[in-house]
């Protein structure tokens, strides 16, 4: 055992909330990559699903663990986060071992960058690999952006305001129906987003038929990291209705939010895609884009 107080809370108090974003601050200058999601940073100062677990060392958080349960057909999923000034001493794989075990069977812990310490995690617990996400990224300037043609069948516009989001909202649960934490989307987190100091109305491409405007066939939203030096920018969302596929919409609103980002100055962008998800890597590859690290979810070993 690490020696470290596990304690579980359903709400952070203030004080526990500011400690594990130190704790996550001093991990991503430490790795150089973060080690929990945005949606798991958002869940630290408002009320989501997600349960929060402490390591503390008097009173000293040195450790967390954020889960959010089952639901649907989705397992829960948890993500873990060391202070990189208490790691060696198992800490982490305490965290995950009771993370996974609250959550049920098939719960899965995200390894974001799947670093060393994530390796040897997972061998010490056991745990094996069931996804597979990665990042890929390309220079804004090279190769060329292909040229931007918009079919008479489509139009294509930006973020209207919230008019907008409960057909957002259906689009992305359509889209994303098969994934747990994109597809559980709510007013809530559109909400969260829509007032974030990155967001940008003039960066959420929409398209719909002509025919039917009020219709959204499929949106794609982009997004600056500001806190990068230098800035990049991120294909953060594309969604497609399913009953709008084979028109080339994936393809179209990508490459409309990589002309906006490259109008904007930047010089890199970025995006997450499923390893297995096989039409959205070639279209991104296609466009230039390539992988550039590996995120891993670890599941315990399933029992005959």
């Amino acid at each position: 055992m690490s020696g470290a107080e596990l304690r579980w809370v359903e709400q952070l108090p203030e004080d526990s909330a500011q400690q594990v974003h130190d704790v996550l601050a001093r991990a991503t200058t430490d790795d150089g990559v973060a080690p929990v999601s945005e949606q798991v940073v958002l869940s630290l100062t408002s009320e989501t699903p997600a349960r929060h677990l402490l390591a503390l060392r008097e009173q000293t958080v040195v450790g967390y663990a954020n889960l959010v349960a089952a639901h649907d057909e989705h397992p829960a999923m948890a993500e873990v986060a060391v202070d990189p000034r208490f790691r060696g001493q198992r800490i982490g794989t305490d965290l995950v071992s009771a993370a996974l075990a609250a959550g049920g069977p098939g719960a899965r812990v995200w390894a974001h960058g799947d670093r060393p310490a994530a390796k040897a995690v997972a061998a010490r617990l056991g745990l094996r690999t069931a996804r597979e996400l990665w990042q890929m990224r390309r220079d804004l300037a090279t190769p060329e952006l292909p040229v931007l043609a918009v079919p008479d069948d489509i139009l294509l516009r930006t973020y209207a305001g919230p008019a907008d989001d409960a057909e957002l909202l259906r689009v992305n649960g359509a889209a994303f129906a098969w994934h747990p934490e994109q597809g559980a989307w709510t007013e809530r987190d559109l909400d969260q987003r829509r007032h974030s100091a990155w967001f940008d109305p003039n960066g959420l491409f929409i398209a719909v038929d002509p025919l039917d405007p009020a219709r959204i066939l499929g949106f794609h939203w982009t997004k600056v990291h500001l806190d990068e030096h230098p800035p990049v920018g991120e294909v953060y969302v594309v969604g497609v209705d399913p009953a709008a596929q084979g028109r080339g919409l994936g393809r179209l609103l990508t490459l409309a939010g990589l002309h906006y980002l490259r109008e904007r100055g930047l010089g890199d962008v970025l995006l997450y895609t499923e390893a297995d998800n096989t039409a959205a890597v070639n279209t991104y590859t296609k466009l230039g884009f390539a992988p550039a690290h590996i995120d891993l979810a670890y599941a315990a070993p399933v029992l005959d």
